[in-house]
């Protein structure tokens, strides 16, 4: 299950391949990782969830039927 930073639950998101694109936001200070989707028109990216280890992020890809996901920091 992924939770967010507020500790919300989150399983509600929609993800449209033709208008969303998976990414994995990455801080290169804190090393902290958030995977959401980022829409391709206005760039406004929606968080998932937090990604603390390996598994979080096959889970994230297990969810969607993802095989690659590009990290942006």
């Amino acid at each position: 299950m992924f939770w967010n930073k507020k500790k919300t639950l989150l399983n509600h998101i929609k993800y449209d391949p033709k208008t969303m694109r998976p990414v994995i936001r990455c801080s290169i200070c804190t090393g902290e990782q958030v995977a959401g989707f980022k829409d391709r028109a206005t760039g406004q990216f929606t968080e998932y969830g937090l990604i603390r280890d390996a598994q979080d992020l096959e889970e994230f890809k297990r969810t969607f039927g993802l095989t690659n996901v590009e990290k942006e920091y």
